[in-house]
């Protein structure tokens, strides 16, 4: 199983970091480039422990549909989305928060099996896993710069 390992280092509190990795409208922003669209499940706000959205998107070209559920959270610590339906035959993205020196240090792990057998792994080794990093990292950038900023007021509810 493939998996994808992503560090990043973000100048601002844990709390805020883990608010907008789950935020779906911060997701919305990080991925108009493919113009996802939250169509069902939690379409908005923060989404927590047992919610699942359903995702359209157009990556690489086709439309398509992919609906995860948070199987695990513990805020800010971690929580894991996991693939119920979509275009791989799995997916388990964790997303882990610790504080090191004042920053918050966001660790994604993203385990996927690529569909359709052999023909998936030969996609996987010329594109599938360099496509899918580009992905996190832009989402990861764009969670920075709204964290570091007073931006993330924009899509998080002050409490």
């Amino acid at each position: 199983m493939p998996r994808i390992q992503i560090h990043t280092e973000i100048n601002a509190k844990v709390e805020i970091v883990f608010d907008l990795s789950r935020s779906i409208d911060l997701h919305k922003i990080s991925t108009v480039h493919t113009n996802e669209e939250a169509i069902a499940g939690k379409i908005e706000g923060l989404i927590g422990l047992n919610e699942s959205v359903t995702w359209r998107a157009k990556h690489l070209g086709i439309y398509q549909q992919l609906s995860s559920k948070i199987t695990a959270y513990k805020r800010p610590h971690y929580f894991v989305d996991e693939m119920q339906k979509g275009i791989f035959k799995s997916f388990k993205h964790q997303h882990l928060f610790t504080v090191e020196n004042h920053r918050t240090i966001m660790t994604d792990i993203f385990d996927y099996t690529a569909p359709l057998g052999i023909l998936g792994k030969i996609a996987d080794q010329i594109f599938l896993k360099k496509y899918m990093t580009r992905l996190l990292q832009k989402r990861n950038q764009v969670i920075k710069e709204f964290a570091e900023s007073e931006r993330w007021k924009e899509v998080i509810p002050i409490e």
